[in-house]
């Protein structure tokens, strides 16, 4: 039986943190691309938590958690992984992180080892210094409120393509709109970092999965933000790594194909011993 999800909130001295919990067990934390919220997982969440407490944060500035009060850098949310941690009782967790998310559960692995049981890393693209500035520019541009509400639209239009349903496009349109009129702090923040991650990934020693959706990552490349070929710097950067990938997933898979991704996740998570 799927267990219950519930919401929270965690006072920090930067504001409130948002977190979804649910499940029972060894402690599973999952965190979500930008501009999106915990909503990513929603679909994956009461699968997961059939095994695990699984939470889900909103990383401050985006979702229902407050937005911080200065540019946060990515050791900056890797240390509010922490307290949630902290505040939760949690001494070792498992991390899954998909692309922006990635990158800070990456350096919660690389800064706080101790803390990091197994770690997921889900689409992490390898941004060159031209894909790092397009890709700040094009959300800086993006996410501006219009007097005739035409970015309304904008939003709504920008993955229509692929995401699959109205009702999950709503969602996202939401979260997009929860974001406008402040900066994209994680845009800055890991568009700052990803030019040293390979460094800082290099650190990590525990068993990694590494989950790649082909359409996301083709998707990336024909926008011009991120070539295809320069996400293998992960798999060398962590070269015990395991690799799984998913033909047909898109920037929203997490959403659209909770089940496949779910049984790849439970799988490694079940594991013993790391090959």
């Amino acid at each position: 039986m799927n267990k219950a999800i519930k919401r929270a909130f965690l006072d920090t001295e930067d504001g409130q943190i948002h977190y979804r919990i649910g499940g029972e067990g060894e402690a599973l934390l999952l965190l979500h691309m930008n501009p999106r919220s915990s909503d990513e997982y929603r679909e994956l969440m009461p699968i997961l938590a059939q095994k695990y407490r699984v939470i889900a944060m909103d990383l401050m500035g985006f979702g229902d958690s407050d937005k911080p009060p200065r540019l946060y850098s990515v050791a900056d949310y890797a240390k509010t992984v922490i307290a949630l941690l902290d505040e939760l009782g949690i001494e070792k967790v498992n991390l899954l992180g998909n692309h922006t998310g990635a990158f800070v559960s990456g350096e919660v692995t690389a800064a706080y080892p101790e803390r990091v049981n197994k770690l997921i890393l889900g689409n992490v693209a390898g941004f060159g210094e031209a894909g790092k500035t397009d890709l700040m520019q094009r959300f800086d541009e993006g996410f501006v409120i219009k007097e005739d509400g035409s970015h309304l639209m904008e939003r709504w239009l920008a993955r229509s393509r692929y995401v699959g349903s109205a009702e999950l496009n709503h969602r996202w349109v939401l979260d997009d709109l929860k974001c406008f009129g402040y900066p994209l702090y994680a845009v800055w923040t890991v568009g700052n970092y990803c030019m040293e991650a390979a460094e800082r990934f290099s650190f990590i020693k525990c068993p990694t999965l590494i989950l790649w959706g082909i359409h996301d990552v083709e998707e990336f490349e024909r926008l011009g933000l991120a070539l295809a070929k320069d996400r293998f710097f992960l798999s060398q950067a962590i070269p015990h790594a395991k690799v799984a990938e998913f033909p047909d997933g898109t920037i929203c898979m997490m959403n659209q194909i909770p089940e496949e991704i779910s049984h790849v996740v439970l799988e490694f998570l079940d594991e013993t011993s790391v090959s």
